[in-house]
Order: C-alpha cells, then sequence, then structure tokens
C-alpha cells in the first residue's frame, strides 16, 4: 500500500530534497544541455555505468559522432571500440540501432513523447521519461535507481519488499512540474548520497536483486572477445581461445554464438571479426 502524507510531510519532503541539490548538486556535462542527442547518449551510458566511468568517455563518445546521423551510418564496430570501458556492450548496438530508427523514422528528430521513445532499441519506459525530463522538460513520471532509494528511504522505514507502482503515485504527486528537469537532478543527488552514507534502501525494494559475480562470468567472456575484436582484425577460434583462457573454454563457442546472433561478430573462413 502507498503511503498517503500530508501536506506538511509532502513540503517537508520537497524542502529537504531542494535545500540539498542547492549546496551538494553535482556538475556533469549532460546537465548543461538541453541537446536532445547528447542526452539520450549519456542516459544509455548511466543505465548501467557509475557516473566516474561515464564522465570519462562521454566527450570522446560525442567528439567521434557528433550527431544522430552520423552515429546512425558508423560501422558497429567502430561503436564498439569506442564504448570500450564502459560494460554491457549491449547498449553499445542498441544506441547504434536506435540512432538508426532516429534517422529513418523520426527524420533525425528525436520525439517529445514517452511513449514513441520507449519503442527504441534499449530505451524502456524510465529511460524515455528521464529523456523527456532532461531534453524537452516534460512533467513525465519515471523511476531510476537513485530515485527509487530516495522515496523508499522517506515514506517506507522498515518496509520490505516495496514495488515501483507503490513508489510511482509518490513520484507523481510531489513532481515540481515547474522545473522537473532540475527536481529530478535533485532527487538523483539526494539518493546518490543516501548510497554514500553506506545505507541503500533499495535492498528493501521489490526489484532489489544482487549483481552476479563478474569474474569468470559469460559477461567477462562477451567483453573479453569484444576487446580482442576491435582492432578490426579477423581472429580464428583457436586464436580467441588462447587469448581469453582455459577458464572460459566450456562457454567460449556458445558464447560466440551469442554474439554472433545478436549481430555483433560476422563468421568467415572459420575467423571472427567485428561487424
Amino acid at each position: 500500500m502507498t503511503p498517503r502524507p500530508t501536506a506538511v510531510q509532502l513540503q517537508e519532503f520537497r524542502s529537504s530534497i531542494w535545500d540539498y541539490y542547492q549546496h551538494h548538486r553535482r556538475l556533469m556535462p549532460w546537465r548543461e544541455t538541453a541537446d536532445p542527442y547528447h542526452i539520450f547518449v549519456s542516459e544509455v551510458m548511466l543505465q548501467q555505468t557509475q557516473v566516474a566511468r561515464v564522465r570519462q568517455k562521454y566527450g570522446g563518445f560525442l567528439q567521434r559522432f557528433p550527431s544522430w546521423h552520423e552515429l546512425a551510418v558508423a560501422r558497429l564496430a567502430d561503436v564498439v571500440q569506442q564504448w570500450q570501458g564502459l560494460g554491457y556492450n549491449r547498449r553499445a548496438r542498441f544506441l547504434h540501432q536506435a540512432a538508426g530508427e532516429v534517422v529513418s523514422r523520426f527524420a533525425g528528430g528525436l520525439p517529445a513523447d514517452q511513449q514513441l521513445l520507449a519503442t527504441l532499441p534499449g530505451i524502456g519506459r524510465n529511460t524515455a521519461g528521464a529523456i523527456c525530463a532532461f531534453a524537452f522538460g516534460m512533467p513525465v513520471v519515471f523511476i531510476e535507481t537513485n530515485i527509487r532509494r530516495v522515496f523508499i528511504h522517506f515514506f517506507f522505514a522498515g518496509r520490505y519488499k516495496v514495488s515501483d507502482a507503490q513508489l510511482l503515485p509518490l513520484v507523481e504527486q510531489t513532481l515540481d512540474r515547474s522545473d522537473p528537469r532540475q527536481w529530478y537532478f535533485a532527487l538523483m543527488d539526494y539518493g546518490a548520497t543516501l548510497k554514500a552514507r553506506g545505507s541503500n534502501p533499495n535492498r528493501r525494494s521489490a526489484h532489489y536483486s544482487r549483481q552476479p559475480g563478474f569474474e569468470g562470468s559469460r559477461r567477462q567472456l562477451r567483453g573479453a572477445i569484444l576487446r580482442l575484436l576491435v582492432s578490426g582484425e579477423p581472429l580464428a577460434l583457436a586464436d580467441i581461445a588462447a587469448a581469453v583462457g582455459e577458464q572460459h573454454a566450456g562457454s567460449l563457442e556458445s558464447v560466440l554464438s551469442d554474439l554472433e546472433n545478436e549481430g555483433f561478430l560476422a563468421a568467415e573462413q572459420a575467423h571472427y571479426y567485428l561487424r
């Protein structure tokens, strides 16, 4: 059940968030622009990557691919190469595909429509909502990890298995419709400081799950294969196997098949290369 805070409690909540933001806001390059393309790129990068790592890659990526069109016509291999260091390389492929769709479906102009944005590869409803708020100043309702942390902390003390469905009415009720862009920035910054304090209310979320171990995982192997191939030089299966090591021998061919089926790799004359 969603709590029903009083008007006084809601005002205290808003005051706490705005006060913190006034004194401790984080400076980020993607917050200094309203360019929909730049914001779209940043939101995809931030989906599963820490802010510090995104800072390191964001500017270089935009220099290499400064527009929807230039990203759309680029080779996937070049996009993956520029993505290295951000992890979860599927996002690079989704971003590349999304650029192609923005060019072909929307004539190179990102639509200010949460439902339409959510149909783009790799963009669910919440990322679409963030793009609408940050690129277009739209008072849409969405949740991401820091926002979730804030609302559980303030309104669900001592409660477990809190669902996003329980949070969304409170997100909507407290939304500053006059400046949703800054309001969501403020929520995210407050959520980040909650985590930095060692308190993680998200462990009480119904959607919380621990990240599986990376060492020896298929995710580690996927990344290792793509790093080997970003130079553009085709490699034989034996060469890839020698480079990734015996610990991955049991899953190497299966992961190569996955990457080929997903459109990352092609095979020719028993050699693999990035598309």
